[in-house]
């Protein structure tokens, strides 16, 4: 599958792996946050090298749904639950300090983007209750939402909280004119160099799959930390969603807003414009992040109620995105543990990244070169709830359970043995000469990799959806060869279950 904004003609072409080793701050990843943070810094006078694994936006940036907005769904009311006003209203104003930033910067740039009513809505009676707590808590938070009974939806709802003057925006076209910008001010940006390790001391050493370099700084920005200092891989659980286009029939307009509802399972909906006319991008059907039994079912699922609601509909692009909800609901952004404050990092935006993967990048940047905004300084100094702590329980409880439910159940499979050859589109895992083994057939193409995830040694379990190898812990992914995606891990599976790590 590939998201509409990555099915395109791109302009960018990655620099050259630098004979020059030394930057003043090296950059891990080139999505949003780190995009961003690289162009503040290199503004500066910074010398920057954004290095990412793969290429630009490849990972959660280039698979979002693209909304820029301040309404999301649920998500104050429950901040409400675990911490006092202040903290919920610095979250407001790391959202709306990150959003603005972004839509100058669009304006500036010549970036087109649409400014849409953003639209919570309710189908029950339960989720109208929720809503009108969500309601409470965004005015009291500063937000100057107001009700709708009439949201322009092609389905009947209880009740629908909108916010103005919101946005929606192509994810990629921002990446590409930030890459441009950050050229022009000095910095590199060079894909398929994936950072394995980095050290703590100066100059810091990073360690690549392509050799290592030194810098002053650096920052994480890869979606969840591929540093286990912190051990944020513990506070943050994967959530894997999907995503689809459809072009509408005839003379059928779409929804004006964007659109998310309040009630299970998450339904998103917004428009996109191309010149053959709007097309509509549907999502939600969430999951978490390798857990799944089927993941193409959860697609599926979405697909059927977009047809239901827009009969004769025709899907042009089908994809999917993981998001990282920490369990204190709350995103982690500065300086990371025992980096000796000199490495950075980013993640837990909970699935809005576009607002806060750039409130993190003005922040971490005002870190680094010396200052820091008051919203900031109160996000830092919370104070973990009970109930944000009981959640970190339950997450690695689940964890555990899980893996050792693995183990066992990796010995009842059918084994694995030379002449495995699983239908086209599928994975099986079993034991093959009594270690894991995981075995696909993709586009005719047999492989054998490892079935421990290069992480932890997490069992991993077949995506149907993706065709990848996921990691039912703590969200890491592998191609069908093994080759690394996302996630936690900084190394490729093991080729053959009986060799050492790649």
């Amino acid at each position: 599958m590939k998201s509409l904004w990555l099915d395109r003609e791109s302009s960018f072409t990655s620099d050259a792996i630098p004979d020059e080793k030394h930057f003043d701050t090296i950059v891990a990843g080139a999505g949003l946050t780190g995009m961003v943070t690289a162009l503040l810094l290199s503004r500066s006078g910074q010398r920057v090298a954004v290095l990412e694994a793969r290429t630009l936006g490849a990972v959660t940036t280039g698979n979002t749904t693209g909304k820029l907005s301040l309404l999301q769904g649920g998500a104050l009311s429950a901040l409400r639950g675990q911490y006092s006003l202040k903290v919920v209203q610095a979250y407001v104003e790391a959202n709306r300090t990150g959003q603005a930033w972004l839509m100058r910067y669009m304006e500036e740039q010549g970036i087109a983007f649409q400014r849409r009513t953003a639209v919570t809505f309710a189908t029950t009676d339960d989720g109208g209750q929720r809503l009108r707590k969500e309601a409470a808590v965004s005015r009291d938070a500063g937000l100057d939402v107001h009700f709708s009974r009439d949201p322009g939806l092609p389905f009947p709802v209880v009740e629908a909280l909108e916010l103005d003057d919101q946005a929606q925006i192509h994810p990629m076209e921002v990446l590409e004119v930030l890459a441009r910008d950050i050229r022009e001010h000095g910095g590199i940006i060079v894909e398929g160099v994936q950072v394995q390790n980095v050290g703590s001391d100066l100059p810091v050493e990073v360690s690549t799959r392509k050799g290592a370099f030194t810098a002053d700084t650096v920052v994480i920005a890869t979606g969840t930390p591929i540093l286990d200092r912190g051990l944020y891989f513990a506070k943050l659980e994967p959530n894997r969603s999907y995503a689809a286009a459809l072009r509408l029939p005839g003379e059928t307009p779409p929804p004006s807003g964007m659109y998310l509802s309040m009630d299970p399972p998450t339904r998103s909906q917004r428009t996109h414009p191309t010149p053959e006319g709007e097309l509509l991008l549907v999502g939600g059907y969430g999951h978490t992040g390798g857990r799944a039994v089927s993941p193409k079912a959860h697609l599926d699922d979405l697909l059927a109620w977009a047809n239901q609601h827009y009969p004769g509909a025709k899907v042009t692009h089908t994809w999917s995105a993981q998001d990282y909800r920490p369990t204190n609901l709350v995103p982690f952004f500065g300086k990371m543990p025992r980096g000796h404050g000199r490495i950075f990092f980013g993640t837990g935006y909970n699935k809005w990244g576009m607002s806060n993967g750039v409130a993190a990048a003005l922040s971490i940047t005002s870190d680094i070169l010396g200052g820091q905004s008051d919203w900031a300084t109160v996000i830092h100094h919370r104070v973990t709830s009970p109930q944000g702590a009981l959640e970190a329980v339950r997450l690695n409880a689940s964890v555990a359970k899980r893996l050792v439910e693995d183990k066992a159940k990796v010995r009842s499979n059918p084994e694995i043995t030379d002449q495995t050859r699983p239908p086209e589109g599928s994975g099986v895992v079993g034991l093959y000469k009594g270690e894991p083994a995981a075995v696909s057939t993709v586009d005719g193409n047999v492989c054998m990799v490892s079935a421990s995830c290069a992480h932890l040694g997490g069992l991993l379990s077949w995506n149907d959806a993706e065709k990848s190898w996921d990691c039912p812990l703590h969200g890491s992914r592998f191609a069908p060869d093994g080759k690394y995606l996302e996630g936690p891990a900084t190394h490729n599976l093991q080729k053959s279950p009986l060799k050492k790590k790649d």
